[in-house]
């Protein structure tokens, strides 16, 4: 997608520590995204969320409700700097806001928000924009990893008012009464749950005003190190999603970048992928929306994505997705 930023290995490692707990190989689990184990052993790798989502979508292909246990497993120490400039906050409000400051270090798909409701403060999460079929799973991910979070950081559990879900409940809903200890409330206008709001003023175990004035600043650069690496992938991007038609090549996107196509592939090396693999992942996101709108022949979709035989589309498609243009198109 466009949009896609980039975040850290985090939630692919964590996936990977999950089933492998359960006997299933990386292999499996890492199949489409790009990501080779050895990129795993090295802690500044960087990656796209679509790369990222891949690896969930072969997870939750697995185990639907795989969200919730993932969630349950993601601590405050798996955040590295921005974890222990949480732990050293002086309150919860304090570290929920510094969270919630530094979207692209938290890694979340995302936008977080604190709430106030009377006595009450929810935590909430909306704007997704990515796979609306890995929807619920972010969610889980996401309410479940906060509320982790909350509770590590106070050394206790945060009790919980309610819990809400913008999606009808899943044939597995019991189980989310393992991870939110209040009542749920399905098909509801945003996700989130709730708290009392004297919460937010609970001095924190491991407060540290030295340590935190420190990692908050390494916080604060290693975001604006981020947003950087951001802005100069979108517009890669942006300028590979303007030529899917008639792709430019590598030396030809380069020369656009204004850069040589040594430093081009340096750079897309260091963010994690190829340039291969930005143009099979735009070509693969276009031919979804078209298939979907269901306006143009599959040979008409081939030829706007820059394949000179509709039989190379399909086979490029079915290594995708695992399913032909037309399955996926009904």
């Amino acid at each position: 997608m466009l949009h896609s930023h980039l975040t850290t290995l985090n939630a692919v490692s964590l996936v990977l520590a999950t089933f492998k707990d359960r006997g299933l190989p990386s292999e499996t689990l890492l199949a489409g995204s790009g990501i080779g184990i050895a990129d795993l052993s090295h802690a500044d790798t960087r990656i796209t969320t679509c790369q990222e989502l891949r690896v969930c979508a072969n997870a939750v292909a697995l185990h639907r409700d795989i969200g919730l246990d993932l969630g349950q497993r993601m601590h405050v120490s798996s955040y590295g700097l921005l974890g222990y400039a949480l732990l050293t906050s002086a309150t919860l409000g304090d570290a929920l806001h510094l969270a919630l400051r530094y979207p692209a270090l938290l890694g979340t798909l995302f936008e977080l928000n604190l709430v106030e409701d009377g006595a009450q403060v929810w935590l909430t999460a909306g704007d997704y924009r990515e796979s609306p079929a890995l929807a619920a799973f972010n969610v889980e991910f996401c309410l479940v990893s906060m509320k982790v979070i909350c509770d590590d950081l106070l050394g206790r559990t945060l009790p919980l008012h309610q819990a809400r879900f913008d999606y009808p409940a899943p044939d597995y809903h019991a189980r989310y009464t393992e991870r939110f200890d209040c009542p749920l409330q399905f098909d509801a206008s945003t996700s989130g749950f709730a708290f009392d709001r004297h919460w937010l003023q609970q001095p924190l175990p491991l407060a540290d005003a030295i340590t935190h004035r420190a990692m908050a600043e390494r916080c604060r650069k290693l975001n604006a190190e981020f947003t950087g690496r951001q802005a100069w992938l979108n517009r890669v991007r942006q300028l590979l999603a303007d030529q899917l038609h008639a792709a430019p090549g590598l030396d030809g996107l380069a020369a656009q970048m204004k850069c040589s196509a040594r430093t081009l592939r340096r750079h897309l090396h260091a963010l994690g992928c190829s340039y291969q693999q930005l143009l099979d992942e735009l070509r693969f996101e276009q031919a979804k929306l078209w298939l979907a709108e269901d306006r143009l022949p599959i040979h008409r979709i081939a030829e706007q994505l820059g394949f000179s035989e509709t039989a190379s589309f399909r086979h490029a498609f079915v290594r995708w997705s695992g399913v032909a243009p037309s399955l996926m198109r009904h």
